[in-house]
């Protein structure tokens, strides 16, 4: 005699576990991902507001400048700037004088 198969198939409720177990897991995943790619963005401007300030001593001092004196991008590229930098949050650059930091237009974008 033969004895009855079992469907080997999932059921509805195996389904709906798994489901719910990948539903959490990206409820999980998804914040940490945001706040990793924040503070990468922050971290990034604040690299290149360090270049560009970086490049204006060396510009004030190749020059003989004072320290009231205010370099525009065209001192600093690309005789001391080889690419000119960009905020990956589409903030904008101020260059200021060579008694100030540079600075972005994001909050948060800050030379510490």
């Amino acid at each position: 005699m033969r004895m009855n198969r079992k469907n080997k198939a999932f059921t509805l409720v195996e389904i709906m576990i798994v489901v719910l177990i990948i539903g959490i897991l990206i409820a999980i995943a998804v914040p940490n991902f945001l706040k990793a790619r924040t503070s990468s963005q922050t971290k990034t401007c604040i690299a290149n507001l360090k270049q560009i300030e970086g490049a204006k001593e060396q510009w004030a001092m190749e020059t003989g400048q004072p320290s009231t004196a205010t370099p525009v991008q065209g001192d600093l590229f690309p005789s001391y700037v080889k690419n000119w930098p960009a905020c990956p949050t589409s903030g904008t650059y101020t260059i200021g004088d060579m008694s100030t930091r540079p600075t972005c237009s994001v909050a948060g974008h800050v030379l510490p």
